[in-house]
């Protein structure tokens, strides 16, 4: 009375037998007159295990038939206790039409439905066999980001796009080999899978055809363009153990790739350069919330009178471990996560905060200017002219105590914007001064336009300068630039009076270096104003 084939096994001398069985074991075709029921062909050797052992109940799985037409069943073995013969009742559940959903649902999960390409978890999963197979070592993965494919889509729209996606796709496919294996894994990003034959050179061999290939120009609704992109290159190795591991280096060295233009391959050291950093990052952005940096001050005199009229604030981080780090580790760290904003309102806050501090102990105006960097991200990203205005109403001073410094490439990245902004900033009353001046790119009608009030002049004019008479003629026009444009000159990196008395000589207006003293913190930096000052004036 079962509706699903069901028959009684039993095990004789002469093997195995089909003693009874249901119609619907004998519409599915299992119990044939001229030969052995194909179940008992099957699975006769998993039922006499059974049947020898002490269970009383056991599940398998039995795909029968050929794979193209083949059918996927739930077998069960259940005891059959009769006077002491060995017998088990078979049941047969049809999972056909269940097997083959999950199939064709775990095909569309694997597949990108723009391109008809593996996705990213589809090339994981042909990675992992690799893998488990034992033969990523001998394997390497490429991934390919396409340069300007935004650009695309905000001109010409989602469509264009869309068919300029499967165009790549098309192209890549024809410059790899057969056995490659090509994955969409990504918005605009395309993962190959190949193996190494013989040397690792194969893969370069790959990623140029893949250039020549992307190098004749795409055409997309009457519009010719050309398309370039960024190859990173991973070699698997016997101890990999993770697909997404050698997909990650690979992305790695795709970063590399669109900063030097070549085809790169990832090297264990920058992926642990770049986790430092991230670790550095997460250090730095708590080290901000919880109030943990600190400034110091170093004096910038005046080489005439040798009065200090201003100090420059420098960011200093000692971390919770008691690892100090240089702002040359710390501060490009913060430029590229985006940290460079609060850290430069941070330090915006602490100076001028300083500066009210000094003040007071001094009964009145201390005398001095403080000076502030100012990173060009931070000018990109933050709305500098109104943040200075709150700290300056929220401090009580006036805009002329306070000093922006802006570095040359600060102008290059925006310099109308720029424009604007130390536009605005001269309208609070804040002096403008140029950072590194020298260093960088600036044309002379940009500085006439600008409203710049002092150059500093970088240190590597001034160091040896003294024993080096092409730095002393760039020092000096860089001077006469200043002067017929009405600029004062700061010279960084001043170490000894010899060279301070030069620069004044040469007409320079203030140094700062060594010669005077190292940052200070802000008690030490008071100190030194009143003792210096004092004595200048007496």
């Amino acid at each position: 009375m079962l509706p699903i084939p069901a028959a009684l096994l039993a095990l004789g001398a002469g093997g195995l037998a089909i003693e009874a069985s249901n119609r619907a074991f004998h519409d599915a075709g299992f119990a044939l007159d001229r030969r052995p029921s194909a179940l008992v062909r099957a699975l006769g050797t998993e039922i006499e295990d059974f049947l020898a052992s002490d269970a009383d109940q056991y599940e398998m799985t039995w795909q029968a038939g050929d794979p193209i037409e083949c059918r996927h069943y739930r077998v069960t073995l259940a005891r059959a206790h009769h006077s002491g013969a060995t017998r088990c009742l078979v049941t047969l559940v049809d999972r056909t039409a269940e097997v083959r959903t999950e199939q064709h649902l775990r095909r569309e999960m694997l597949t990108d439905s723009l391109t008809g390409l593996p996705n990213r978890a589809g090339f994981s999963d042909r990675l992992e066999s690799m893998i488990e197979a034992g033969k990523v070592a001998s394997c390497a993965v490429l991934v390919v980001d396409l340069d300007r494919f935004s650009r695309v889509n905000a001109c010409l729209g989602a469509l264009a796009g869309d068919e300029l996606l499967i165009t790549v796709a098309r192209r890549i496919k024809g410059a790899l080999r057969v056995r490659d294996t090509l994955a969409r894994i990504g918005g605009d990003e395309f993962g190959i899978l190949m193996a190494i034959d013989e040397t690792p050179d194969e893969a370069d061999r790959v990623a140029a055809r893949i250039r020549s290939a992307l190098a004749t120009p795409f055409r997309l609704s009457d519009l010719e363009f050309h398309i370039d992109c960024a190859i990173g290159v991973a070699f698997g190795t016997a101890c990999l153990d993770d697909p997404d591991v050698l997909i990650r280096h690979a992305q790695f060295a795709v970063k590399r790739s669109k900063t030097s233009g070549l085809v790169e391959a990832y090297q264990p050291r920058a992926l642990t350069l770049a986790h430092a950093q991230f670790e550095m990052e997460t250090a730095l952005r708590r080290a901000i919330d919880n109030g943990d940096l600190r400034l110091t001050f170093q004096p910038i005199c005046d080489l005439g009178t040798g009065l200090v009229t201003g100090f420059e604030a420098l960011a200093r981080w000692t971390d919770e471990t008691g690892t100090a780090h240089p702002p040359s580790d710390f501060i490009p760290v913060a430029e590229e996560s985006g940290l460079i904003v609060p850290l430069g309102r941070w330090a915006l806050d602490k100076a001028a905060a300083t500066l009210v501090e000094w003040d007071a102990r001094a009964g009145g105006d201390c005398g001095v200017r403080v000076a502030v960097n100012l990173s060009a991200i931070q000018l990109q990203r933050d709305d500098i002219a109104p943040v200075v205005e709150r700290v300056v109403d929220s401090s009580g001073l006036t805009g002329n105590r306070l000093t922006l410094e802006l570095t040359e490439s600060a102008f290059i990245t925006d310099p109308d914007r720029i424009a604007r902004t130390m536009h605005a900033l001269k309208e609070i009353g804040c002096t403008v001064a140029m950072d590194d001046f020298g260093t960088g790119y600036s044309n002379l009608a940009s500085l006439q336009k600008l409203p710049i009030d002092v150059l500093k002049i970088d240190q590597s004019f001034i160091m040896g300068l003294l024993a080096d008479r092409d730095k002393v003629a760039i020092v000096r026009a860089i001077l006469s630039l200043a002067q017929a444009l009405g600029m004062d000159t700061t010279a960084e990196g001043v170490e000894t009076p010899e060279l301070a008395q030069t620069l004044t000589a040469l007409g320079c207006t203030y140094g700062q270096g060594y010669a005077f003293a190292r940052a200070l913190d802000p008690d030490a930096a008071y100190a030194y104003l009143v003792a210096r000052n004092h004595s200048s004036a007496a």
